[in-house]
């Protein structure tokens, strides 16, 4: 039986992972790490948990092993020891091609982007290797979006597995690989800039400076902090952020940027439960409008989002503000002040999110972004603004539309007021048309003022409609407390509490029979015979929603029937082969 790598996640950010090496309790390493050859100078090998070696015969074989301790169950000896043969590598470019003799197939998996179109042995449900290398990986870096196509199907497909890039990676792109889910990194880009007297930085490759030593130690430390700057953007939820800083060091690390972007806008809602350990999203260039929690927001919002029940009426078109929810800073009390009712639609007008309900301005990402403002609109802002408002229109059934939003918009069918004029949103003229003009559609569409417990049943459904794609469970319910901690009551027991923090509901026990009948939340079924004590982890699944969320509660049922209810630490794609915990209790019945 092959040895084990001990390893568990203890951070994440979309693909990238923090895995710690060895104990989990105790861990001696942390992933994204160095792997070390034979020629590397020895500080590097001070530092990297990994070590390879590879022959010259052909195919050629490799060898990866480590002088740590991270083998299970003890921890005891140094290991793990992999080996495995490479085989005939083609160029990406004869994809359609057979290289004949194929590559191992174990605890280290070669793959090369032939192989991933050839070999059916990587179907198996058996296969979970500890490491997988991509061996190919500079030739697909060449080629327009193979790389991060390739990186995404191995994730997807062995996401229990630390990923190695062999010769790709450097402190000059190891925040994008990253981002894009690699997890080993080794020397060899370093070791060639520092022969042709260059160090490479964290910001490329640059010729050294008078009195500044160019050296393997030098490159070594230029590394190191590269990775453990990556290994605190993960934590912090800021890798985005700097993975877009650094993919200006070349016109070729922006392509990948942008090809990964549409691969996430094309997966699963990876972005409606706020993650875990994120206090919020920055989308300071042009680059974060693209990514994929502004594409999922504007697609829910475009296609998806129904109006609270009878408010689609008057629609109104409010300016964003710095602080969120919107309703706590100065101006939204102002413009609160000023309509005198709830009973209008009110939506916020803003980039990137373009449209942002009064209903959903608590959840993430609305609540939790932040932007540069200039107070000029892009072209792609307006066209996306336009575009959402146009759909939002056709969907429903407003008489009027009042524009407060300073923008210029054109809505067919539907009488647009607008109050602003060219002035401030705050000027007393502007305050005093917007009064005017609800007053006149108060008085034109016979709309009524909402009790304040049916305005704050109305978010909640609006709210649950987001991030559990039903409302039903909240039938018959009544809402109780104070802001901002509000109770969720059904036949006088409290079955949720709103929870401000995370932007979510914490449900109760006796939520699970109403959450289970609508079919609420994602099933996970445990192994029939196992008795639930705690945390779950691959071991007692039997199956379960592959749409998973990372944050997101789950329904957790065995013998066919609901047994409480977990809160997901991994999103769906993991729990196929993670070890580890792949959700939290939360309630057993």
């Amino acid at each position: 039986m092959a040895e084990g790598l001990g390893r568990t996640v203890l951070h994440r950010s979309r693909f990238a992972r923090i895995w710690g090496l060895g104990n989990r309790s105790n861990p001696v390493a942390q992933t994204p790490c160095l792997i070390s050859a034979l020629n590397d100078p020895k500080e590097l090998e001070e530092i990297a948990p990994f070590r390879s070696s590879q022959t010259r015969t052909i195919p050629a074989k490799l060898k990866i092993d480590t002088p740590h301790c991270l083998t299970p169950p003890n921890f005891d000896v140094p290991g793990p020891v992999f080996e495995a043969s490479i085989g005939h590598v083609l160029p990406p470019s004869l994809d359609e091609a057979n290289a004949g003799e194929s590559a191992d197939t174990g605890s280290v998996l070669p793959l090369s982007w032939q192989r991933l179109h050839h070999d059916p042995s990587l179907l198996a449900d058996d296969l979970k290797p500890h490491i997988v290398v991509l061996v190919d990986a500079v030739q697909l870096a060449a080629q327009s979006g193979k790389l991060v196509k390739a990186i995404a199907v191995i994730k997807n497909r062995f996401p229990g597995a630390l990923l190695w890039t062999p010769g790709l990676g450097g402190p000059d792109n190891a925040a994008v690989l990253a981002w894009f889910g690699v997890d080993i990194f080794d020397f060899s880009r370093s070791g060639f800039a520092v022969a042709s007297e260059h160090l490479l930085t964290a910001f490329g490759p640059r010729a050294p400076l008078e009195g500044e030593e160019c050296s393997p130690l030098v490159a070594v430390n230029h590394y190191d902090q590269s990775l453990r700057t990556v290994r605190s953007a993960i934590a912090s939820g800021t890798l985005r952020t700097l993975a877009e800083q650094q993919s200006l060091n070349s016109p070729k690390l922006v392509e990948h940027m942008r090809f990964f972007d549409k691969l996430l806008k094309e997966s699963s809602n990876v972005m409606r439960i706020h993650p875990l350990g994120v206090n919020r999203i920055d989308y300071l260039s042009t680059t974060s409008h693209q990514d994929s929690s502004v594409e999922q927001w504007v697609d829910f919002i475009s296609n998806e989002y129904q109006v609270p029940e009878k408010l689609d009426n008057v629609l109104v078109l409010l300016p964003c503000s710095a602080r969120k929810p919107y309703r706590l800073s100065k101006s939204h009390r102002k413009f609160i002040q000023a309509l005198g009712t709830n009973a209008c639609h009110e939506v916020m007008v803003t980039s990137p999110l373009g449209l942002v309900p009064r209903d959903l301005e608590d959840v993430w990402p609305a609540a939790f972004y932040d932007i540069p403002v200039t107070g000029d609109w892009s072209l792609d802002e307006v066209h996306r603004i336009q575009s959402m408002i146009t759909n939002l229109v056709a969907r429903h059934n407003y008489k009027a539309i009042i524009n407060h939003s300073g923008m210029d918009l054109q809505i067919d069918d539907v009488d647009v007021t607008d109050t602003r004029q060219g002035e401030s949103s705050g000027s007393r003229t502007a305050l005093q048309r917007l009064t005017e003009a609800v007053q006149v559609a108060k008085e034109g569409h016979q709309i009524h003022r909402r009790k304040g417990e049916k305005v704050n049943l109305d978010r909640f459904r609006s709210i649950s409609r987001y991030l559990h794609k039903s409302d039903d469970w909240l039938d018959d319910c009544r809402i109780r407390g104070k802001p901002p901690r509000w109770k969720i009551e059904r036949d006088g027991k409290q079955i949720a509490l709103w929870s401000f923090e995370r932007a979510g509901f914490s449900f109760s026990k006796d939520a699970v029979k109403y959450l289970d009948a609508c079919s609420a939340l994602p099933r996970v079924h445990l192994v029939d015979g196992v008795k639930w004590k705690g945390d779950l982890h691959y071991g007692i699944v039997k199956s379960f929603d592959p749409g998973i969320l990372m944050g997101q509660d789950l329904i957790v049922m065995q013998n066919d029937a609901a047994v409480g209810l977990a809160r997901s630490i991994a999103p769906g794609w993991e729990w196929a082969g993670t070890p580890g915990r792949l959700a939290k209790l939360h309630q057993r019945i």
